[in-house]
């Protein structure tokens, strides 16, 4: 579109425009050949859908490789745990020489033992029922963190949609101060107007015009940060019928998922292993000893046999037992709560989604088609001579006034779509996670 600009309104808006896209163009260096494509040559590329966003930062998740880790580190820790008590080896001398002594060497006693601890009371297996349910918390946690980086680049998406659209409602401001200040400037020309009203409407289009550039800045930055989760440049289009589909608030929203209560639920049953782990530890391990004596007078050798157990008279372990129990009560209380929170915010969300789209349609078919003749009608009566300026300026703004809310109501529609989804684990499979239990 020819947007010209005259005066020294029109240089000081082209100034400041180019230095704003400067400034943006230098802050996204990665995306510089993108952001600096002509607005419509976007359309060529290919169209890039909420599913395919959303496979896209999948397959590109820079989370992986700890996921990964930390899941070989589960498997060791399990290893480790499943490892018997390393036995000892000791070495005792006794009647050694001693100054003014004499020969005492002949009484040398050598002492050599081979000690080995039993663990009583099922201590191994409750160590590795706990390393595998604190392996299983970390796996949680890590589906839990991919599930909400989903829910970042379908909030992008929606933001990107967004801004996309404020940009048409930029151009169309664009294009009516265009008009209008033709139709002012024909009107000064004729002397039926003062001058000040064709300073007024160079004004205007001299404003009109930063904001179509603001809003192509902003449109290009919504398009940037949504590559950047795939590490890609912003080689795609944005369909605007996506923008307007609120078929989503006619769908029945599914129960909270399962992979939310993951990490209370395997924190209980942390819990529980750590229960079994300390109720094991109570019961006080048994060490034996078996040894060779070797006595220097006479080159004699004795068998040594030994063993000791801890008495159980002062600690039982009892509290940490209590600790381990009450830690599992409260992993399960806050199992009940988060899902009847999770619950009232899903029912929350799809009346939200309900209104919305309500609200979106109505825009549409009842305020637009007024707000638009509206602009028809004072543009005609001011061709006239029947209306002022001011009538004018009055109507447009009304007219991009309902278009912007009807773009912030679609908007939002979006961003409370990607919290449900969120909540009900909607995209739960492009992880390869179960949301159900």
């Amino acid at each position: 579109m020819k947007t010209p600009i005259a005066g020294f309104a029109g240089s000081w808006a082209r100034l400041a425009a180019v230095s704003a896209v400067a400034l943006s163009l230098a802050a996204w260096t990665s995306n510089a050949a993108v952001a600096q494509e002509p607005t419509g040559s976007a359309t060529t590329a290919p169209v890039l859908s909420l599913d395919r966003a959303l496979a896209r930062a999948a397959e590109v998740d820079p989370g992986l490789p700890g996921v990964e880790a930390r899941a070989r580190a589960g498997d060791a820790a399990v290893r480790q745990a499943d490892v018997r008590p390393n036995p000892t080896v000791g070495l005792v001398v006794e009647n050694l020489p001693t100054l003014g002594g004499g020969n005492i060497i002949d009484r040398t006693e050598t002492t050599l033992s081979y000690e080995q601890r039993f663990e009583r009371g099922g201590d191994r297996s409750a160590r590795v029922s706990l390393a595998r349910g604190e392996a299983a918390l970390v796996q949680a946690e890590a589906a839990i963190r991919r599930l909400d980086r989903l829910e970042q680049v379908q909030r992008a998406w929606a933001e990107a949609l967004g801004a996309q659209a404020d940009l048409e409602i930029a151009r169309e401001r664009l294009a009516l101060a265009e008009r209008f200040q033709t139709e002012v400037q024909r009107r000064v020309d004729m002397a039926r107007d003062p001058l000040f009203a064709g300073a007024r409407a160079e004004a205007e289009l001299a404003q009109a015009q930063i904001d179509f550039d603001q809003a192509g800045i902003q449109a290009r930055l919504a398009r940037a940060t949504l590559g950047r989760f795939w590490i890609g440049a912003s080689d795609f289009s944005l369909d605007p019928a996506d923008f307007e589909d609120t078929s989503a608030a006619r769908e029945v929203a599914g129960e909270a998922a399962e992979i939310d209560l993951a990490v209370l639920a395997a924190q209980r049953d942390v819990a529980g292993a750590r229960v079994s782990l300390e109720q094991a530890r109570a019961m006080p391990d048994a060490t034996v000893s078996v040894g060779v004596r070797h006595f220097q007078d006479g080159q004699d050798l004795g068998l040594v046999v030994g063993g000791s157990i801890p008495l159980g008279r002062y600690d039982r372990n009892e509290a940490a037992i209590d600790r381990a129990r009450f830690e599992g009560v409260a992993a399960e209380a806050d199992m009940a709560a988060l899902r009847q929170e999770r619950e009232r915010e899903i029912a929350r969300l799809q009346v939200l989604l309900a209104a919305r789209a309500l609200e979106a349609q109505r825009i549409a078919n009842e305020t637009l088609p007024q707000a638009e003749r509206a602009v028809v009608l004072v543009l005609e009566g001011f061709a006239r001579g029947g209306f002022t300026y001011n009538d004018v300026i009055a109507a447009q703004n009304a007219l991009l006034a309902t278009r912007a809310r009807r773009v912030d109501v679609l908007k939002q529609f979006h961003i409370d779509r990607a919290r449900l989804d969120r909540l009900t684990g909607a995209h739960a499979d492009l992880l390869g996670l179960e949301t159900r239990s």
